[in-house]
C-alpha cells in the first residue's frame, strides 16, 4: 500500500509543501490533524539531543526530496564554502535547479520540477539541462522549453504561482515564461522553520 507525502509533514510538525496547490487549502492533512501519524503519534516522547540533530536532518532533507547520499554530498560542499556552513547548506540547496523551476512557479512541487527538468523541458541560458541537482550560478536564465509552453500542466502551474510568491533574489518574466536568478538567498530570505545549525552538530559528530 502507498502511502500519503502528508504523513511527512505531519511527522515533522510543520508543511512542507510536497502535494504543491493541495498545501495551500483546507484539504491539507496537517491543518486537519497536528500531530504524527501512527499509533502513538499523539503520545511523542521529549526527544534527546541526538534525536533533534537527527529530526532535523530529515526535515531538511524532505523539504529538498533528496536521500541520504546526495544530501551528505552537498553538506560537504558546504564544509568546503567561505562563510557559515550551516548558511551555506541552505543556499545550496536553494541553489538546485528543480528548486528554482519550483521556486519560480513553474511546477507544483518540486518532484513535478524534478519530473519537468529530467524530461528536458528547461533551458539554462539557453541550453537544455536534465540534471535536477544543477547548481545555479547568478544571472543564470531559466526559460521554458518553447515546445513545452502549450503544456496544460505548465499553464495550469503558472497560473497558480502568485499565492506561493516568487522569492526577492529571483526575477520572473511571466510572458516570456522564464526568470533570472537576480542574486543568491540571504538566511533571512530563507523563511523555513529550519534549526540548520543542528545538521551541522549531528555531522560534526
Amino acid at each position: 500500500m502507498r502511502l500519503s507525502v502528508c504523513r511527512h509533514c505531519r511527522r515533522e510538525g510543520i508543511k512542507l509543501f510536497l502535494k504543491g496547490d493541495r498545501c495551500f487549502t483546507d484539504k491539507c492533512a496537517i491543518s486537519r490533524r497536528t500531530y504524527a501519524p501512527g499509533q502513538h503519534g499523539q503520545r511523542r516522547k521529549k526527544p534527546s539531543e541526538y534525536g533533534l540533530q537527527l529530526r532535523e536532518k530529515q526535515k531538511v532533507k524532505r523539504i529538498y526530496g533528496l536521500r541520504e547520499r546526495q544530501f551528505r554530498k552537498i553538506f560537504g560542499e558546504a564544509e568546503r564554502s567561505k562563510g557559515i556552513t550551516g548558511e551555506m547548506l541552505l543556499v545550496l540547496l536553494e541553489r538546485r535547479l528543480d528548486n528554482i523551476v519550483w521556486r519560480m512557479g513553474f511546477a507544483r512541487s518540486l518532484k513535478e520540477a524534478r519530473k519537468w527538468v529530467k524530461h528536458g523541458h528547461f533551458l539554462v541560458n539557453g541550453k537544455v539541462v536534465t540534471l535536477p541537482s544543477y547548481t545555479v550560478q547568478k544571472e543564470d536564465k531559466i526559460a521554458v522549453h518553447e515546445k513545452t509552453r502549450t503544456i496544460n500542466g505548465i499553464i495550469e502551474t503558472e497560473e497558480g504561482a502568485p499565492r506561493r510568491g516568487i522569492p526577492a533574489w529571483l526575477k520572473l518574466e511571466k510572458e516570456k515564461m522564464e526568470g533570472l536568478v537576480a542574486d543568491f538567498p540571504g538566511r533571512e530570505q530563507l523563511t523555513m522553520p529550519i534549526e540548520e545549525q543542528l545538521i551541522v552538530e549531528l555531522y560534526s559528530k
